[in-house]
């Protein structure tokens, strides 16, 4: 996460000539910013691993253990591990010490004449080291990652532009699969699926128009928050599920008598909703008629 005090997040693009086999190109990003986190990371994830390998020999090692197996030893272990995602930094060992106890050949109270055999068990202790080598190895990556397209006209700092547009894509298929409940597809014909596809195409970009002409109004007009959320709490940039669930409980009732109309009771609105309609240059009437 950046903080306002924090350094400042400094970008670097390189091209590869060669691009890659499918003939794309190649371009490497490297961000400081990246490259702090990482290895913030990596050294938090080293910490809490030792913490747990730590707590774990102290339990293997009791008097009371219950820790004793070579399997589940090694299970726990390499849940550790995996939970931290520190295998290659670790080299973990478990180690056999031999626990050695007297006990009388013979009943009764012992004597100077008291005769005593070894009964010698086998038990486990754990040895760790961390790989140093493995550690500067992924520390000459920290920050980098590579983006291929298969435009060549983007120069590098394009690609990196259009890169970080992603999450807004991202945010949309997010939508698709949670708002919209487009998952499972059960048709099977490929013009059905298209067609399918497309109405939902024409729902993301209705909704992302409203969303933009909304906040659009709200920045001309210098409004920060709109209290949209449930209980009244405000939001910053309004989403086009929040201004539906809005509208939600406006109902329109009409009366009949003998199949004829009577009265129309139009939807009484409350102040956002009246505020919201305005902000979207949607005329009231339009919206109660």
């Amino acid at each position: 996460m950046r903080h306002t005090d924090g350094p400042r997040d400094v970008w670097s693009v390189y091209r590869d000539p060669l691009g890659t086999v499918e003939g794309f190109t190649l371009t490497w990003v490297h961000s400081n910013l990246l490259t702090l986190r990482q290895q913030e990371r990596r050294h938090r994830n080293i910490a809490l691993a030792t913490a747990a390998l730590t707590t774990l020999r102290e339990r293997i090692v009791g008097p009371r253990s219950r820790v004793r197996g070579a399997a589940r030893i090694d299970l726990e272990i390499e849940q550790i591990l995996e939970q931290h995602r520190v295998r290659r930094y670790f080299k973990v060992k478990r180690v056999p010490r031999p626990e050695h106890t007297f006990k009388q050949t013979q009943r009764g109270r012992p004597g100077p004449d008291t005769e005593y055999r070894r009964v010698t068990k086998r038990r486990y202790d754990i040895e760790w080291t961390i790989d140093q080598a493995a550690i500067d190895y992924d520390k000459r990556s920290d920050g980098m990652y590579p983006l291929i397209c298969n435009d060549r006209n983007l120069t590098p700092a394009q690609v990196l532009e259009a890169h970080k547009g992603q999450p807004m894509i991202e945010k949309r298929f997010e939508q698709l699969k949670t708002v919209h409940e487009i998952a499972p597809v059960f048709l099977k014909n490929t013009g059905r699926i298209e067609a399918f596809f497309t109405l939902y195409f024409f729902a993301l970009l209705i909704q992302a128009l409203i969303e933009r002409q909304l906040r659009l109004e709200m920045q001309r007009q210098k409004i920060a928050e709109l209290p949209i959320y449930p209980e009244q709490r405000r939001c910053k940039h309004p989403t086009t599920e929040q201004i539906l669930r809005l509208f939600s409980l406006a109902e329109r009732h009409t009366l009949l008598r003998k199949e004829k109309q009577v009265q129309v009771f139009a939807p009484e609105l409350t102040g956002i909703q009246h505020q919201t309609l305005e902000l979207l240059g949607v005329p009231e009437a339009v919206f109660s008629g």
